[in-house]
């Protein structure tokens, strides 16, 4: 049913400003931009999934309702939005397995400079089946395409984490009714956190939950970060470190064989991560 995640969403507060940002923190160009209805829209394509940055553009309601949210929120990552290669059927089951599933629309978009259109369906779970993350679910005409990496760029999504204050719940809508798979259910008492990872498409929706925390079990969830990964992390750390960003040195990561540098400033809100894998 769902096979991927096509891309996570980023509300910024200024399309040409997140451009900027995320074009020299990826370390390679869009592949997409429109404008439409009040909204500014650039995609940013990795191996396994892409990067949606939204801003509101000129006035009307759609622009007034970006920057209100802004205001309130702040910017960052607001919505994830799974593939199906299958519509019709993906509405059906979530349907059946109670998410209530808005109605499917088409979807239509032109880019600013080429002309070139893009096609999809989606609908839009219901906000109050979905633990508080805006969760959609798409089926595109084709695919976007990848974009081309230097030395040092990031190549694809390693994982992206989810705060939640019920990981029972959590097990329940990621696992039995999205229908993801569940890779590792890992209670670390060392890092006071319980740690659910699930896969799609190449990467991992990793899901934490702090414990010993004072949390509302009824409260929302929260897209926390992300972690990009390269396959030089130390010419990507000093690419970013010529750009002037603040980042940590580079250290072991959790996982076996891992290495990893922290950007601490220029990502628009988002805890980032940098990892690198050691070839087996």
């Amino acid at each position: 049913m769902i096979v991927a995640l096509d891309h996570a969403v980023l509300l910024c507060p200024d399309i040409q400003t997140g451009i900027a940002v995320y074009e020299g923190l990826l370390g390679f160009p869009l592949v997409w931009q429109s404008r439409s209805d009040g909204m500014a829209t650039a995609i940013f394509r990795v191996a396994n999934t892409a990067l949606e940055l939204i801003a509101p553009d000129e006035d009307g309601a759609v622009a007034e309702k970006l920057r209100t949210q802004i205001t309130d929120e702040g910017p960052g990552l607001k919505s994830l939005v799974f593939e199906t290669g299958d519509i019709g059927a993906a509405h059906h089951k979530l349907t059946r397995r109670g998410l209530k599933p808005h109605p499917i629309v088409d979807g239509l978009a032109h880019h600013t400079q080429t002309g070139e259109t893009l096609h999809w369906q989606r609908f839009r779970c219901d906000d109050t089946q979905t633990s508080g993350v805006k969760t959609f679910v798409l089926q595109r005409e084709k695919p976007l395409p990848v974009s081309r990496c230097g030395d040092g760029s990031v190549t694809a999504l390693d994982h992206l984490v989810i705060e939640t204050p019920n990981p029972d719940r959590a097990l329940a809508l990621y696992g039995a009714r999205l229908g993801l798979d569940l890779a590792l259910d890992r209670t670390a008492p060392e890092w006071k956190t319980r740690f659910l990872f699930f896969r799609t498409g190449g990467l991992t929706l990793e899901i934490i939950h702090r414990l010993g925390a004072a949390l509302d079990p009824g409260a929302p969830d929260k897209i926390w970060g992300v972690t990009w990964a390269v396959d030089d992390l130390e010419a990507a750390r000093a690419r970013l470190a010529d750009q002037g960003l603040n980042v940590s040195e580079a250290r072991s990561g959790r996982k076996p064989g891992s290495r990893v540098f922290t950007v601490r400033d220029g990502t628009l809100g988002v805890p980032t991560l940098f990892i690198a894998h050691q070839a087996r």
